[in-house]
C-alpha cells in the first residue's frame, strides 16, 4: 500500500481543499492529513474558525481522505512520514522547495493551488460583506 501525507490548516473548507486532497489521494491508497491543532495555530499567531476537534470531523467525511493525525510542531515532519510509513509527501506549490529535506525520506510532491481561493481570501470578502 502507497500512502501520502500532506500538511494544513483546512479550516472553512472550499473547493481548493477538496482539489488538494483529491489529487493527493491520486498519489497512492491511503491518504494523511496531518491538521494544525488548536495550540499550534496560536503559535503561528493563526486563529482558525473551527476547532481542531470540528475541522477533524469535517476532514474525516470526505472520501479522499483515510486518516486525520494532529500537527503540534513545524519539526515532526520526519517523524510522521517514518511513524506512518509514508511514501509521498504532498503540499501546495506556494510552499515549493521548503519540504525538500524529506526527500531523504520520501518522494516530495508539490501540487498547484486552486486558482482564485483561499481561506484568507474568503474571510477578507466575508468581512468586508459585514462592514460594507
Amino acid at each position: 500500500m502507497k500512502k501520502v501525507i500532506t500538511y494544513g490548516t483546512f479550516d472553512l473548507l472550499h473547493t481548493g481543499h477538496i482539489n488538494i486532497l483529491r489529487r493527493a489521494k491520486e498519489y497512492g491508497d491511503y491518504l494523511i492529513v496531518a491538521i494544525s491543532s488548536d495550540e499550534f495555530n496560536a503559535l503561528k499567531n493563526k486563529k482558525a474558525y473551527y476547532t481542531f476537534e470540528q475541522r477533524k470531523a469535517i476532514l474525516e467525511a470526505i472520501r479522499y481522505v483515510d486518516e486525520v493525525i494532529p500537527e503540534d510542531t513545524w519539526e515532526q515532519k520526519i517523524q510522521d512520514v517514518q511513524k506512518h510509513n509514508v511514501d509521498v509527501f504532498v503540499m501546495g506549490d506556494d510552499w515549493k522547495g521548503k519540504f525538500d529535506f524529506l526527500q531523504d525520506h520520501c518522494e516530495v510532491v508539490y501540487l498547484p493551488r486552486t486558482v482564485g481561493i483561499s481561506t484568507t481570501k474568503i474571510k477578507t470578502d466575508l468581512n468586508q460583506a459585514n462592514n460594507g
